[in-house]
């Protein structure tokens, strides 16, 4: 089926031919949809957290921090802005010149509301000869669109969402990345002042970002008094993933095999690369000014809490199981923590051996931990928290996305639909053992829980294969804990117009 040229594709990928057969397999197989158990509601399985819990979940990342543990702030950057814009986009090549939908009109109507705003008044004068309120006043909006989206004005249209001016202050204007700047210092801050900050970053944006970063950062740690040590990687080609034609074989453009971005679920391996005790992950999107920050702050301080909790608890456990000193009674308090501290349950295990329980326990504690943020549902876009059927029989707490559900069956469909909370990738991740061994990450992915989509290259239809995603299968086989936050943590910027709501004023 191949040829040595693309054996010479793979290699230079670095990608294993046993995984491009194993993905072609999964065209025509197909992926299995997940049994949902139940929904996570607070009492089953979201912890909904009291005044004093909070304050003692405050406490511990605090006292955390003290002890000089190395915490990283992990931020997905890499994804291009171009769908913010769609709508803008689709103005420019509309046949009318004046706005006509709602979108349209509520960009322009507060059009100087926008931080970008001064920017591109700039570009419109150099460009056009004229400013924005005087290229309106003559009915040339698309003008002022192309010079936001095009290369000849800002370029918003191929940059990243990390580039973007978000946020208007008085004396100066921040992108989105800056915003993540801010947070890093005021819940991540190790004793001695550190902050670490990663952001994935795409080939053509990592010059940008370094440029903001070294035009930037002096000015944030003198305003926070840290010192600031930013790093950066790029989706690694070796996850990139085979396209194929509607009948399965792979897709070729001029005789050559076509790869695609393997989605987030790839940067797992850039996650497993990350070199912390402790990993915050949050999309570059989700940031407000610093007048809103305060819940944001106080709720990942917590479920940072939470985690450095749970994982005291684990490591005792688990340094207590591979000793071999526990009593028949520690066991039984092992399985009640497994039931109501981590929700995973397995109706076979009141028929094991003592020493087979104990090793079931062993693997069920020692893996990676995440405490995930879950907001009340608000009718947002994306996955929520479900209790799950894994394929060893147990049940877990999962994020599922509605692709991994069965919506053609009413019962499936109907659980889904049921959840109260909803995922606003608020997580914080526990990535070694009691012993201070990082663990393997790809190794507790799921490898049945990827996707396929329906794409098309130059008029050509074709398939594409989503990796599991980084906070749904990618993190299948963690030790997984839902905490209720509050919905002034989560506002994202999908759209352009979404810059106009108050949280981003």
């Amino acid at each position: 089926m191949f040829t040595t040229e693309d054996l010479n594709l793979f290699a230079e990928k670095g990608i294993d031919i046993r995984v491009v057969e194993d993905q072609l397999a999964s065209f025509k197989r197909g992926f299995p949809f997940l049994k949902i158990a139940s929904s996570a509601s607070v009492g089953n399985g979201i912890l909904a957290l009291d005044e004093q819990q909070a304050e003692h979940y405050l406490d511990l990342w605090e006292g955390y921090l003290k002890d000089g543990h190395k915490v990283v702030k992990f931020v997905p950057a890499s994804g291009a802005a171009s769908r913010m814009f769609k709508d803008l986009f689709a103005f420019l090549s509309a046949d009318y010149n004046e706005p006509e939908t709602d979108f349209e009109k509520k960009f322009f109507d507060s059009i100087n509301h926008f931080a970008f705003y001064a920017d591109l008044d700039a570009a419109c004068r150099k460009n056009e000869g004229k400013g924005i309120a005087d290229l309106m006043a003559v009915g040339n909006y698309k003008a002022v669109v192309s010079n936001l989206l095009e290369d000849k004005g800002l370029n918003y249209g191929a940059l990243p969402k990390g580039l973007l001016k978000f946020h208007h202050y008085t004396t100066t204007d921040r992108t989105a990345m800056e915003e993540h700047l801010t947070e890093g210092a005021l819940y991540a801050a190790s004793s001695d002042g550190e902050v670490n900050i990663h952001f994935t970053v795409s080939h053509e944006h990592l010059p940008h970002f370094k440029e903001l970063v070294a035009s930037k950062k002096a000015d944030y740690e003198k305003r926070y008094g840290v010192r600031y040590n930013i790093s950066f990687s790029e989706q690694k080609p070796s996850t990139d993933t085979i396209a194929v034609d509607m009948n399965n074989e792979p897709f070729r453009e001029n005789g050559k095999v076509l790869f695609r971005p393997g989605g987030h679920g790839a940067l797992i391996e850039n996650l497993n690369d990350i070199d912390a005790e402790v990993i915050f992950v949050k999309n570059i999107d989700n940031v407000v000014p610093d007048r809103l920050k305060a819940p944001t702050v106080r709720y990942k301080k917590i479920i940072g809490g939470v985690l450095v909790a749970l994982q005291a608890e684990i490591n005792r456990y688990t340094a207590m199981l591979k000793s071999g000193k526990y009593t028949i009674d520690d066991l039984r308090e092992m399985i009640q923590f497994l039931h109501r501290k981590l929700f995973v349950r397995n109706e076979e295990t009141k028929n094991l051996e003592d020493a087979e329980l104990a090793l079931y326990l062993l693997r069920k504690f020692d893996r990676p931990i995440r405490v995930c943020g879950m907001v009340r549902n608000s009718g947002e876009p994306g996955g929520g928290p479900f209790v799950a059927y894994n394929a060893d029989g147990t049940t877990s707490l999962q994020i599922l996305e509605s692709s991994q559900i069965d919506m053609s069956n009413p019962e499936a469909r109907k659980q889904f639909e049921s959840g109260t909370h909803f995922n606003p990738v608020d997580l914080v991740c526990a990535v070694r053992n009691g012993q201070g061994v990082k663990y393997d990450l790809p190794r507790y992915v799921d490898k049945n829980t990827g996707f396929i989509s329906h794409k098309s290259k130059n008029g050509r239809e074709l398939k594409a294969l989503e990796l599991p995603g980084l906070w749904n299968g990618a993190m299948s086989d963690w030790n997984t804990v839902f905490v209720e936050v509050p919905a002034e943590t989560f506002n994202p910027v999908k759209t352009v117009n979404d810059l106009l709501r108050p949280q981003h004023q």
